[in-house]
């Protein structure tokens, strides 16, 4: 299945970093179950995190054969320039029970709804604060993988600017993803709707987002701009714990271990995950998250019979400091 937007003349291209549509893309391969490339140690943190109510919520999107959802999923789209996620929760939050009601029926007609969206429609209210927290929930398991990001996400800034100067956005628009080709006068997406739409004097909005290669969202039928969201290149060197800057002076600090430790804790983990993920024992893995907790350098949670560990605002700034050295 296709999805052709069809070009008269040169798009105009344009950048939005808009964080949501990458928490978006994590819920739809780690919890919808249409797996596009998110590595299997970030699905299951994500799943473990997000509410039972969140689960439910975007239960809909796993449909087989359904790749249409209603515009509220992105209550805010990037057409307007960049979206921060704090934006995109408030205005989840603030959306009245119709407006989901009203969004389903454009996006799949008057007749009857498909059978997965069906108890959304009868209770709107309850799936849009559903939906609200598993975003929020996922986004802060994406949120310290998206700071490290910075340094790609500006290095992308800087190549879509290049294209879109030098009157090379066909090439750009081809090289996103697999999913996408581009040539012939139109731009194919493989895996959406089916549709075909026309550009006209529409502006493209290009998303990057931390996602699996394989991750591609897009909002063709806005009357303002089509927006597509792809996977940020060179995304695939953040997924695995990364090597801690100026890792020398932080073990002089406190030791090779709880450095390492300390920086392989990028998102939320279990205290089974981090003992795997750095191949040392549980027992030591706790003696030294107990002195990192001592220092108050990471939160430790129990749920159920997982004990969760996350690195706290001080071990965020203590890092940061090494990495300006």
């Amino acid at each position: 299945m296709w999805s052709e937007l069809h070009l008269t003349s040169t798009p105009q291209l344009s950048l939005s970093i808009s964080p949501h549509l990458t928490a978006l893309a994590w819920i739809t391969d780690a919890l919808a179950g249409r797996r596009r490339g998110l590595p299997d140690l970030w699905r299951k943190a994500i799943g473990a995190r997000v509410s039972r109510l969140g689960h439910q919520a975007v239960r809909p999107l796993a449909a087989p054969g359904s790749h249409v959802g209603p515009d509220c999923l992105v209550p805010r789209p990037p057409g307007d320039g960049d979206v921060p996620i704090q934006d995109q929760l408030a205005a989840l939050r603030d959306l009245p029970p119709e407006r989901l009601v009203r969004d389903l029926e454009q996006a799949f007609g008057s007749g009857p709804l498909p059978v997965q969206w069906r108890s959304a429609a009868e209770r709107p209210r309850q799936w849009l604060h559903g939906y609200a927290g598993a975003v929020a929930d996922v986004w802060t398991a994406a949120e310290p993988l998206w700071k490290r990001a910075r340094a790609l996400l500006d290095k992308e800034i800087t190549r879509v600017g290049v294209a879109a100067v030098r009157g090379g956005p066909e090439l750009l628009l081809g090289a996103l993803s697999d999913r996408i080709t581009c040539g012939g006068g139109g731009l194919r997406v493989a895996g959406l709707d089916g549709g075909r739409h026309e550009l006209g004097d529409r502006r493209i909005v290009l998303v990057p987002m931390l996602a699996g290669k394989d991750a591609v969202i897009a909002g063709l039928d806005d009357p303002e701009a089509v927006w597509i969201a792809y996977p940020l290149p060179g995304a695939q060197t953040l997924w695995s714990r990364p090597a801690a800057p100026a890792l020398d002076e932080l073990s002089a600090l406190m030791g090779p271990v709880r450095a390492d430790l300390l920086c392989a804790i990028g998102r939320p983990m279990t205290m089974s995950m981090l003992a795997a993920d750095m191949k040392v024992t549980p027992s030591s893995i706790t003696y030294h998250c107990d002195r990192l907790r001592d220092a108050r350098l990471i939160t430790r949670e129990r749920r159920g019979r997982e004990v969760w560990v996350g690195r706290t605002h001080r071990a965020e700034e203590l890092l940061e400091l090494y990495h300006r050295r």
